[in-house]
């Protein structure tokens, strides 16, 4: 009898369960959504992500997907949870936002299809194997280092060196990260072949960014870069008052770090980013089918310039740029 009635107890469990999960009930496409960190430049990806979505007929708003977004708030303890929790709950598709959370996601999720964006492509984060392939499930939008050439090459064309014949440029790199050190290796051979002094420290957390930046600030650079890595998104703030007290303008390659005070980039927008990542991720929850499905480039990439920040460095820029 305990036996009969533990049995009956389970399967009504199972049929509850049944009932209550859209996925199994035939309903709404569910779609995960990880963010290594909160930052406000990195939340645009989300939204153009989301939003790319809803352009294609999959929104919250009309009931026709459902999106489960969490952020690990940058501890990696809780990005392997958030991972496991989105395994755990069937999603038919996962977007992930920076490297941290892209390549936590890899390596633990191999069945479900993880398009990616505001992450390095796949052959810089070392996930391209022998026969010059990547992961199956891996898609999405990533970035080269190439359009970092001529983000550098910006500081050149507008700031003149002080009381010295060579231009010093600042930068701070993140050793945990591959795509920071390529980053920093390729701004160093590119700052000798200008003729460039590039002084560079390791910052490996944002929590010792004002001891660092500081040190740097030391060695009197003409200008800082802004290397773009999760570090110096997190400690943004820190390096740009830093450098504005010091009278140092910060140049970047991420648009969104120039709304937040930096004087001018060339480079991705991260709206536009996540945008297209969420375009991918329509054309499967539309199809089901990833076999056209790759990681593609970023598309779009602007010239910018902060107005601001311009007139407190006494800079211009030329047509070409747009102010924001």
């Amino acid at each position: 009898m305990k036996y009969n009635r533990f049995l009956i107890l389970l399967l009504f469990a199972i049929g509850f369960i049944s009932c209550n999960n859209p996925k199994k009930q035939g309903g709404v496409p569910r779609v995960g959504f990880i963010e290594a960190f909160e930052d406000a430049t990195i939340g645009d990806a989300r939204k153009g992500f989301i939003e790319a979505l809803a352009a294609s007929g999959f929104s919250e708003q009309n009931k026709t997907v459902e999106i489960i977004a969490k952020n690990a708030q940058g501890d990696m303890g809780a990005m392997n949870q958030i991972v496991s929790y989105m395994q755990s709950e069937e999603v038919d598709c996962i977007g992930t936002s920076t490297t941290m959370s892209t390549l936590a996601t890899v390596q633990r999720i191999k069945n479900i299809p993880i398009f990616m964006c505001v992450t390095a492509m796949p052959q810089i984060l070392g996930l391209i194997n022998e026969k010059k392939k990547g992961p199956d499930n891996l898609f999405g939008v990533g970035e080269d280092l190439n359009y970092i050439d001529t983000s550098f090459a910006i500081i050149q064309q507008v700031v003149k060196p002080k009381k010295r014949d060579n231009l010093r440029i600042g930068m701070i790199y993140n050793q945990a990260e591959q795509q920071s050190v390529d980053a920093f290796n390729r701004l160093d051979k590119l700052a000798k072949q200008k003729q460039v002094e590039l002084i560079a420290l390791p910052l490996n957390t944002s929590a010792d960014a004002q001891l660092v930046v500081r040190a740097l600030l030391k060695r009197k650079i003409d200008a800082f870069f802004a290397n773009p890595d999760n570090t110096v998104f997190a400690a943004f703030e820190t390096i740009l008052n830093n450098c504005n007290e010091r009278g140092i303008p910060v140049f970047t390659s991420e648009v969104g770090l120039v709304k937040r005070g930096a004087v001018a980039a060339y480079g991705a927008d991260i709206y536009q980013w996540g945008y297209q990542a969420g375009q991918e991720a329509a054309k499967f929850l539309k199809s089901k089918k990833t076999d056209k499905l790759t990681v593609e480039k970023v598309k779009i990439r602007r010239r910018v310039y902060n107005g601001a920040a311009a007139t407190r460095f006494g800079l211009t820029f030329s047509e070409n740029f747009e102010k924001l």
